[in-house]
């Protein structure tokens, strides 16, 4: 694994040193974005036949009952917890 790496390091070295001294020249050509061309359309058209809402209030009588609540007040025993820091 080690002589892989080894052998992968000296190879990318020697194309460095291969392009910078001009050993090896590396030309190309700019690219370039494609042309296109967009036309106008329509958007498409949508009928719906829907019912409609009527909103509104109206009076009516309706039986509520009636609720009474109070308190009174009991003693009860409840735990309680203390807590002490060291000394």
């Amino acid at each position: 694994m080690r002589a892989i790496v080894s052998i992968f390091v000296i190879v990318v070295v020697v194309a460095i040193i291969a392009v910078a001294t001009g050993f090896v020249n590396l030309h190309g050509t700019t690219g370039s974005l494609p042309q296109v061309s967009v036309q106008g359309g329509a958007l498409p058209a949508v009928k719906a036949d829907v019912g409609s809402i009527d909103v509104g209030t109206k009076n009516t009588s309706v039986d509520v009952p009636k609720v009474d609540v109070g308190t009174v007040e009991k003693k009860v025993e409840v735990p309680t917890v203390a807590v002490h820091k060291p000394n």
